[in-house]
Formats: structure tokens, C-alpha cells, sequence
């Protein structure tokens, strides 16, 4: 069965093609990861994927989704983050951590305390974002920023790499998608800037190259980087797939080696054919047309399902999330039903 078979980028082998996507818990204090994150990380290791993605965790303070974010902004948090790396690979999974800054989309409540903005006596904090144009009606006005602040930017995503290097994370993706900081950068609908950074497609596309640059100069050569994309916006005038395709095709150049293609999060109220799969198509392009490996996600939820991804040659990986919150144990369950050998954990193998 393809998604059995291992899987190489650089000197990091997959075990098998099935990679846990990063997921968000909102569930850390200052930043750090605790026994819940150590918990819900290695289960789904020791549930037998090929690697294990931690989640959208922060490279700044203001650069949080909610005040709950993981982040790797500080040493306190490198060392927290540093066992749980540990425990993945102990269990033959690629330990991977997401790298994320939120842009406009920061500064918001959990997603079971309603989502949203919160407001000046709720612990908001200032947000930033290419342009001053808010995420919806009723969200907070974001600041539009200057050279100063890109560099900032570019400088934490540099940091943030080096710490998880140190941490022991073996793989490294940059979240340019979900309407975050490096999305806002990339879609005409949320970058109306007039300088450097905005306008055509060179320069919305610059921030990516950027903090791509400052990450592989920190980022060890023999170890893997992928990006992932909202390949559209879902939106007339916004981020297209042609652009997705025509970004990917230079992302090898850069040091990129797989592109995670998710879609949609930039603004609200869109109309998404939300459906089994609906997403590979784009990863399946962008393969073909890009001449790049791509992971395809989006409620790929059956094992047939997934192994037929990798069969057809959509994608190179699977990326499986809510799936994984419903079945940790998902890759031994699909190698049951697709009739693959897989090792199973000494504690568990009286169960298989």
C-alpha cells in the first residue's frame, strides 16, 4: 500500500505517509506547552504516524492566536517544548512544529469561549496586519506595518527556528495560510500596500521569500522545511490557485520541500464547497504543474480514502486532522484495513 511506504526529504524518513496536522489546543500558559500538549503529541506518535506536527505555536507574543497559543518566542518555551520533541521520536515519528504569527487574526477568545475579538478589558492586545483593514465588522482596527515591524517579523521567524532546532524538532512548517500574518501578505484582499510588499505578485509574495530566507540560515540543511498555503481565497479578486501554482513552482529554489495545501480563512462569510477531499485537487496540481511535493488535507477521513491520495499521485502525504482527534490510533487502524505490516508499540502489540 503507497501510504505504507517511507517516505525521505533531506536526511528525515517518514516511516509511512500519514503525518499528524498541526492542531491547535489553546490550551498554554505564556507561551509554554504542558502535559496536555505532551499528552495529545505523543499519543498520536505512538498511534503510528509518520510525523507529528505540533501546532500553530507563536513566534511572537502578539503574534498568537488567543492568549492559550503555544510559543517559541522565549527559552522557557524551548525547553518545554524539548521532551515532548523527544518522546515523538521516541515513538519513530518525525517530531514537526508549526510556526506561525496570526497578524489581524490575533488577539482573539478560544474557539468554545465563542471566538472573536477580545476587547480592551479582556486582555487584547495590538494586532498588526500588511494593511489597517480588520478581519470582519466589530473586529479590532490592526496596525499596518512599517519596515521596523517587517523586520521584526523576519528576525522572530528566524529566532523561532533556531529554538526549534534546539528543541529537537526535525521538521519545520511555516504556516502561510488560514488567513495569518504570511497569508494577509500574500491576498490583494487584506494587502493594499503601495511599497515593496504590496501590489503585484513579486512583491505580495515577498514577505514569504524573506522570512523563508531567514529561516534557512538558521535552519540545518539536512533537515526538512514545507509551507503551508491557502491555495485560494475563495473570494473574487483574492488569492488564486494560479497564483498557489505559480508560487510553489519557485518555492524550491528558496529551500522549501513540501507544500501543505489547505485553503480558504483570509475573510469571512465565503462560500466553500466543503465536501470528502474537496482540497486534493489543489495539491494535485500544484504537484503536477509545480514540479514540488505537496500534502493534501481536508476531511480525508477513511484509510482507502488516504491511500488512494498517494496511489493517484495527488499528493506525497497525508495530512490528517480532525481524524486523529476522533482516532489517535488512526495509521494502525488503516494498516489493518489496508492489510499493511506495521510495528506496533511493545506495551501495545498484545493488541494487534
Amino acid at each position: 500500500m503507497k501510504l505504507f511506504e517511507p517516505y525521505s526529504q533531506r536526511s528525515v524518513t517518514l516511516r509511512n505517509r500519514i503525518v499528524i496536522s498541526p492542531m491547535c489546543q489553546y490550551s498554554a500558559v505564556d507561551g509554554v506547552p504542558n502535559h496536555w500538549h505532551f499528552t495529545h503529541l505523543g499519543s498520536r506518535a505512538v498511534g503510528g504516524a509518520g510525523a507529528v506536527i505540533a501546532e500553530a505555536t507563536a513566534v511572537s507574543p502578539e503574534g498568537r492566536i488567543s492568549a492559550y497559543d503555544t510559543g517559541i518566542w522565549n527559552d522557557a518555551q524551548r525547553e518545554a517544548w524539548r521532551p515532548i520533541a523527544a518522546f515523538i521520536e521516541a515513538q519513530g515519528a518525525v517530531a514537526g512544529v508549526q510556526l506561525g504569527h496570526a497578524g489581524r487574526k490575533a488577539s482573539v477568545f478560544r474557539p468554545w469561549e465563542g471566538g472573536g475579538s477580545l476587547g480592551a478589558d479582556q486582555g487584547a492586545w495590538r494586532t498588526v496586519a500588511p494593511s489597517a483593514i480588520p478581519f470582519d465588522a466589530h473586529w479590532h482596527m490592526p496596525q499596518a506595518l512599517d519596515a521596523e515591524g517587517i523586520r521584526k517579523v523576519i528576525a522572530d521567524f528566524r529566532a523561532a527556528a533556531l529554538r526549534a532546532q534546539q528543541a529537537g524538532f526535525k521538521l519545520i512548517e511555516l504556516h502561510g495560510a488560514h488567513g495569518y500574518l504570511l497569508h494577509q501578505f500574500l491576498s490583494p484582499l487584506s494587502n493594499h500596500r503601495h511599497d515593496e510588499y504590496g501590489g503585484g505578485f513579486e512583491h505580495r509574495t515577498r514577505l514569504v521569500r524573506e522570512v523563508i530566507a531567514a529561516v534557512r540560515e538558521v535552519w540545518p540543511v539536512e533537515l526538512p522545511l514545507w509551507l503551508r498555503i491557502s491555495a485560494t481565497d475563495w473570494a473574487d479578486g483574492g488569492w488564486s490557485i494560479d497564483e498557489s501554482v505559480r508560487l510553489a513552482g519557485e518555492l524550491g529554489a528558496w529551500g522549501v520541500d513540501l507544500v501543505d495545501v489547505s485553503s480558504g480563512g483570509l475573510v469571512p462569510h465565503v462560500k466553500i464547497p466543503v465536501g470528502s477531499g474537496y482540497q486534493v485537487p489543489f495539491a494535485a496540481r500544484i504537484r503536477q504543474e509545480a514540479s514540488i511535493a505537496t500534502g493534501a488535507v481536508g476531511l480525508i477521513t477513511e484509510p482507502a480514502q488516504a491511500d488512494g491520495i498517494i496511489a493517484g499521485g495527488a499528493a506525497d502525504v497525508v495530512l490528517i486532522a480532525r481524524a486523529s482527534l476522533r482516532d489517535p490510533y488512526f495509521p494502525h487502524r488503516a494498516a489493518q484495513e489496508l492489510g499493511a505490516s506495521m510495528h506496533a508499540p511493545e506495551q501495545y502489540q498484545r493488541a494487534w
